[in-house]
């Protein structure tokens, strides 16, 4: 369950943090380096004396043979050679190295498998856990698994893809916020000190490779941040699935759309104040202005839930909508907008995999 407290940072003990040490080397792990995972992982990399390294999956041959050529509006077209490449959590292990920072980038699939334990052998009592993932509550099994290690929660708006292996596209955003996780209300002190510190390093890691709108924030605030997050994920995500592959433009701009997008959004703007015990911001978007803002953007993109179903790939249903549910309830709030668009997307799902099942058994016929 997520904590709900404030942490004001200002009488924290000045202690170095690891890149302002002479001649320490930052080791900082990318765990998933797909579209997002090696944007930012790029951009540290160019920090002196920060080795930044990666654990790719399916694209790990044509990283290990040419690195990663990116391509971006803001960076223009530039070539990254990781430090290492691995080609599993196991080599990871193998090489000895002492993590600084292990960062997952992963879609977030808590009812498909547990990865944090692929974690395991990688992350020490001194490293921190980043989490680059969409959706609630993917920071409690890294939380479980690893009780006296930091972990860091981010949430980005950064929109980028990997068309081909090895070729990322950023297409636009960059903004990325940076808090630490504590699973428990009341954390020890120095527990709150070594993550906030922590925390810090990894924003100026960012802010130094040139993400200037890189914020580093307090758990409430971060959670707070994540919520907002699903506003519109929760809104978008599922809507476009649901109705047969729209883009986020076009469904922002149908008149019956936008005012299903609008009550899911504000479904949940109005909820996660009273889960998280924290009011919003003022600056954080309403509704109105993030439908705006998405009825004037023309680049066609399509959220990423429907790019999983299309793809015939598991959605990320529980982190961005049965977990949100679940939160809320278990502060006595009900959300029927999500809670809808969850069970019908958990079925179709289902169905698909049965149909997936009935295929292959009929095949072996």
């Amino acid at each position: 369950m997520v904590a709900t407290f404030s942490l004001s940072t200002s009488n924290l003990p000045s202690i170095p943090s690891p890149s302002s040490l002479p001649n320490m080397t930052v080791e900082v792990l990318f765990f998933g380096a797909g579209a997002i995972g090696a944007f930012y992982g790029s951009r540290i990399a160019l920090n002196p004396d920060t080795h930044v390294s990666v654990v790719c999956r399916s694209n790990y041959s044509a990283v290990n043979a040419n690195g990663f050529q990116i391509t971006s509006p803001q960076y223009g077209d530039y070539k990254w050679i990781p430090t290492r490449v691995f080609n599993s959590p196991n080599s990871a292990r193998k090489s000895g190295v002492n993590w600084d920072y292990v960062v997952v980038s992963t879609k977030a699939l808590p009812n498909v498998s547990d990865d944090s334990k692929l974690l395991e052998g990688l992350v020490t009592l001194e490293t921190a856990i980043v989490l680059i993932q969409n959706g609630l509550g993917v920071e409690q099994p890294y939380t479980r698994r690893f009780p006296r290690s930091s972990v860091l929660s981010a949430v980005t708006v950064a929109s980028a893809a990997q068309p081909s292996n090895g070729y990322i596209k950023h297409n636009k955003w960059t903004r990325i916020n940076v808090g630490p996780y504590f699973s428990e209300p009341n954390p020890r002190s120095e527990s709150i000190e070594k993550a906030t510190i922590q925390n810090k390093t990894f924003v100026d890691l960012l802010l130094k490779g040139g993400i200037k709108d890189a914020i580093a924030d307090t758990h409430a605030k971060l959670q707070l941040v994540r919520w907002h997050k699903i506003a519109i994920n929760a809104a978008m995500n599922p809507s476009a699935v649901l109705s047969g592959g729209s883009t986020n433009e076009a469904m922002s701009n149908d008149p019956e759309l936008y005012v299903h997008l609008k009550g899911v959004m504000d479904e949940v703007l109005t909820t996660a104040p009273k889960v998280v015990g924290t009011t919003f911001p003022a600056e954080f978007a309403a509704s109105e202005a993030i439908l705006r803002s998405t009825q004037r953007n023309k680049s066609g993109s399509k959220p990423s839930m429907l790019l999983d179903w299309e793809g015939g790939k598991q959605m990320e249903l529980e982190v961005i909508l049965g977990n949100p549910i679940r939160l809320a309830r278990e502060k006595g709030f009900e959300m029927p907008r999500m809670q809808s668009l969850y069970a019908l997307l958990k079925m179709s799902e289902r169905n698909r995999e049965l149909e997936k099942e009935k295929a292959k058994k009929s095949s072996k016929l």
